[in-house]
């Protein structure tokens, strides 16, 4: 497939936009989208406006998913909000609990009479933003996993073998050190958002809970239960790695040091967002290697499945039924498999649907780019379990911040891995629990 079609959709719509931009019904699209990954987007919305001529999408770059989501929330407050914003995916539970202020998706594709089938979405990905009776809230529009990447110039420089990316802890323990030793590289390896990669996905990949109800999935009253022997082993042996030079702390949050320290052949192995897989193919000069996310293999179940990450669309409240059927119809775009197979295959992000997957092994996508295909193989590994279908919890934004600190608690030496997670649990539930109050 053409790597440029969104780019030359953008050079047609702006070229027909003058000639009905005034009768057109304008739809505000505040997205959390920098750089390349930006681009993309708008060259998306430019496709569709070019492709008809009663509606226009204006994407609105809002900072950060945290900055783009309460930025909504007060100029929904403040009556400016937009049509569609994108909220990633811990913000699912804040989202769902704004009763008044959500236009549900299955909602407002009926009321506007166009079509939309759930079935065809990847149910690893919808099942995340449905309710309790299966109704789709919001469109997954970018969802990604988290996957390993490693130099392989530096594993074959160590004497490993750079087609076999190392499958448990124990191998990447292994590994780490024959690059050290071998002075092939500094450090073994790092990663970034270590909430999301080292406990939630973690906690998924083992099939351990994450919380009681099933993640939250069963509505409030969920507590956190992270604290247990796995979790605790877990960060404990990243700390002991630490020391002894194999692993990097990437830094919390996003982990804003993983990736540099990937480039730069610092560290052989990054764990990061399969929709890293653009960056990586852009700056890495050295030939990578793909892999799963490593499980320790004396806990019973492992590995399961990942879960997502990323962000999807949701609609506000507020707006006039023409508008809305310009969202309806912007989604239904947005659901055909050509563009979700470019955009999965630009980006790095999961196909969402089964037609858009299909599509791209006919194209001999995944023949011809090795590593592409291994967060789809991550996420349906196994049928979803109560602990590995995701996660649904209120304020998590903050607690995952929480986690974070919690973290670079036990990386810095000031508390075990107990500790930590005791911590990190106890100051999760009371965000819970005020969330509850509140709501």
């Amino acid at each position: 497939m053409k790597k440029h079609v969104f780019g030359a959709c953008l050079a047609t719509a702006t070229a027909l936009t003058p000639v009905w931009a005034n009768a057109q019904t304008t739809i505000n699209w505040w997205h959390a989208m920098g750089g390349e990954l930006g681009e993309i987007l708008e060259a998306i919305a430019a496709d569709f406006n070019a492709s008809q001529s009663e509606f226009e999408v204006v994407p609105s770059f809002r900072g950060t998913y945290t900055e783009t989501m309460t930025g909504a929330i007060a100029a929904f407050r403040a009556g400016e909000q937009p049509h569609i914003v994108q909220v990633f995916e811990v913000g699912t539970g804040t989202m769902m609990a704004a009763e008044g202020a959500i236009y549900p998706i299955h909602q407002l594709m009926a009321d506007n009479d166009v079509a939309f089938d759930p079935e065809a979405f990847l149910p690893a990905v919808v099942g995340y933003y449905t309710d309790p009776n299966g109704n789709m809230l919001s469109f997954p529009f970018n969802s990604s996993t988290p996957i390993m990447y490693y130099n392989k110039d530096v594993f074959e420089a160590a004497g490993l073998d750079p087609e076999v990316a190392p499958a448990t802890w124990a191998d990447i323990e292994a590994a780490s050190v024959a690059i050290l030793e071998s002075g092939a590289a500094p450090c073994g390896f790092t990663t970034s958002w270590p909430s999301w990669i080292m406990l939630e996905n973690f906690s998924a990949w083992h099939d351990i809970p994450l919380g009681t109800l099933e993640n939250g999935f069963g509505g409030f009253g969920t507590e956190f239960v992270f604290n247990n022997e796995h979790v605790v082993r877990h960060w404990d042996n990243l700390k002991a790695w630490q020391d002894a030079g194999a692993f990097r702390w990437g830094g919390p949050d996003s982990g804003p040091d993983a990736f540099p320290a990937f480039y730069s052949g610092e560290c052989a192995i990054v764990f990061g967002s399969s929709a890293s897989r653009a960056g990586v193919l852009q700056n890495a000069e050295f030939n990578v290697g793909y892999g799963m996310q490593p499980y320790y293999d004396d806990i019973e179940g492992a590995p399961q499945n990942s879960i997502i990450g990323g962000a999807t669309l949701w609609v506000l409240t507020g707006k006039d039924d023409a508008e809305y059927q310009g969202v309806a119809r912007f989604f239904e775009y947005l659901s055909q498999p050509e563009v979700q197979a470019e955009w999965h295959q630009q980006t790095g992000y999961l196909p969402i649907t089964q037609a858009a997957y299909d599509l791209g092994a006919e194209q001999n996508f995944y023949a011809e780019n090795p590593g592409a295909e291994i967060s789809i193989q991550q996420m349906t590994l196994n049928t979803p379990t109560a602990n590995s279908k995701g996660l649904r919890f209120g304020s998590f934004v903050q607690i995952r911040d929480i986690i974070s600190e919690e973290m670079e608690a036990v990386m810095s030496g000031a508390k075990t891995g107990q500790q930590a997670a005791d911590d990190a649990v106890r100051r999760g539930n009371e965000l819970l629990r005020q969330f509850e109050a509140q709501n």
